[in-house]
């Protein structure tokens, strides 16, 4: 009784344990705000599956990443906190590369849940860093080829998934198909080791296959279907569990390959989209959305599932212009900037929540979101405070989710660039500032995004001002003419810095 009192003292929804959702939470990779159809009417491959989505649930139009690149993200979205109060919190790992960003004890999204007696599986691309050793027990934090080949593939793997909540995991270190190490984890172990250099001369060659390091491969790693691979596990979790332990919720974060660079679709997708290869890889993505709703529809818990869809932050370089040019598509659109960079493309994402139980279909939301939030959302879904000292930057959104929101439950967003904590930015209401000049991220000065550059209105200002009511383009810097506000909101990021949380 005690609890139950505490509980609705301190505004928390207790549901009984066999009440609770299962929570299945698809984290797409470079997918742009302009990349689904329900975002962006012009978008040239259709995406039924994700639509469907935002039909039966809730569709955010103002969420963002914590960072503009991967690593960082995925340490905001599993723990609650910007990755720039972390040693590293900017760092991008590849290939063996080390430690884990995760500090031991860490309250994440899985040990949450797994200690409210959820069944907890990871599966698909990690990216937060391990810790492998070599045959004298070294540990190896390197991500090149000739780090990986000193690898003692006996030896445990450390750092990973199943040291940070969640029961069951099979992935890959870092970007499946980009970063060197091409071999699948399970659990804490590599099966079947990369023992061959990859041969590139087999796979395809177009202007979206560039981002392919000559690491060394598995025999059993098939370049071109690793996302098939990865539903196919997640598919089998899915099944196992509901056949052995149905009144058991469960928790499955599933991290995609696609549509990150190089644009390897399934032979099933391939030619399919009729906007070439990264657009046979977005239509994969979609129908894998399909796949994981279908399957969890025939069971008959679909109902019953906080189904959650989004992506790490905006669209990779080459895939916009590319597609800009080949396609007429636009993955950033309507934003300035795309992944690395601190303008809207960077960061501003798709978030769709499905859940029938508490969420009213065919919604949508102006709340800002950022995916920090995900850790206090799911606390307060499934009853419990979060621990002392866990989820400093996170957000529950569940009255934004019921409806019930009368006021923006954020009062502030903050975002970090490719280049960690020289690169914060922050927005309240309409107001962004950036506490940097430039993208924060890419080059707009020389090379492909030279003809994206914009005229610079305020010459040699080390600092941004942006109304987003007024100009969602970012396109005039009001830093001199709004001093006052300029100086409110860099205040405010300092104090937000000074706090922790």
């Amino acid at each position: 009784m005690l609890r139950c009192v505490l509980a609705c003292l301190l505004g928390i929804s207790v549901l009984r344990a066999g009440d609770r959702p299962n929570i299945v939470l698809i984290l797409a990779d470079d997918f742009g705000y302009g990349d689904a159809t329900c975002y962006n009417p012009q978008a040239k491959v259709a995406t039924p599956q994700i639509d469907r989505l935002a039909r039966q649930g809730m569709r955010f139009t103002d969420a963002h990443s914590p960072a503009t690149v991967c690593t960082p993200t995925r340490y905001g979205l599993l723990t609650g906190q910007m990755p720039f109060r972390v040693p590293r919190g900017g760092t991008v790992f590849t290939g063996a590369g080390g430690p884990s960003l995760l500090a031991a004890g860490r309250t994440t999204v899985a040990s949450l849940l797994r200690q409210q007696g959820y069944a907890t599986w990871a599966v698909g691309k990690w990216h937060l860093g391990l810790t492998f050793r070599d045959s004298a027990g070294q540990a190896i934090h390197d991500g090149r080829p000739e780090a990986i080949r000193r690898i003692d593939f006996t030896r445990p793997i450390e750092g990973g998934p199943l040291e940070h909540g969640f029961e069951r995991f099979f992935g890959t270190a870092c970007c499946p198909t980009t970063d060197w190490l091409y071999a699948f984890i399970d659990g804490d172990r590599i099966p079947v080791p990369p023992s061959m250099p990859l041969d590139r001369s087999g796979l395809p060659r177009h202007p979206y296959a560039n981002d392919c390091r000559a690491g060394l491969i598995a025999s059993d790693f098939p370049m071109q279907s690793v996302d098939q691979v990865f539903l196919e596990r997640s598919r089998r979790l899915i099944e196992q569990h509901l056949d052995e332990h149905p009144e058991q919720p469960f928790f499955l974060y599933h991290a995609t390959q696609a549509v990150h660079l190089p644009s390897f679709a399934s032979s099933r997708f391939q030619g399919q989209s009729g906007a070439g290869p990264h657009g046979d890889f977005l239509l994969e993505l979609d129908d894998l959305v399909g796949q994981l709703t279908g399957l969890l529809e025939r069971r008959g818990v679909l109902e019953n599932t906080l189904f959650i869809f989004t992506s790490d932050n905006g669209p990779e370089v080459d895939a916009v212009v590319q597609m800009r040019a080949d396609h007429g598509h636009d993955g950033a659109a309507p934003w300035r900037g795309v992944k690395r960079d601190n303008w809207e493309g960077g960061h501003r994402i798709p978030l769709l929540v499905r859940w029938p139980r508490a969420v009213a279909a065919g919604t949508e939301t102006d709340q800002l979101a950022s995916l920090t939030d995900v850790l206090a959302t799911v606390a307060e879904i499934v009853g419990v405070p979060l621990p002392a000292g866990s989820g400093e930057d996170s957000f529950s959104l569940l009255p934004v989710l019921r409806g019930d929101a009368t006021a923006a439950v954020r009062p502030y967003v903050v975002t970090q660039a490719f280049r960690g904590q020289q690169t914060l930015a922050i927005r309240r209401g309409s107001w962004k500032y950036l506490a940097h000049e430039g993208s924060g991220g890419n080059n707009y000065q020389q090379g492909r995004l030279q003809q994206y550059a914009l005229p610079e209105l305020v010459p040699g200002a080390k600092e941004q001002l942006y109304d987003l009511a007024s100009d969602p383009g970012e396109t005039r810097n009001l830093v001199h003419e709004r001093r006052e506000t300029a100086d409110e909101l860099r205040e405010l990021l300092r104090q937000v810095q000074r706090s922790g949380r």
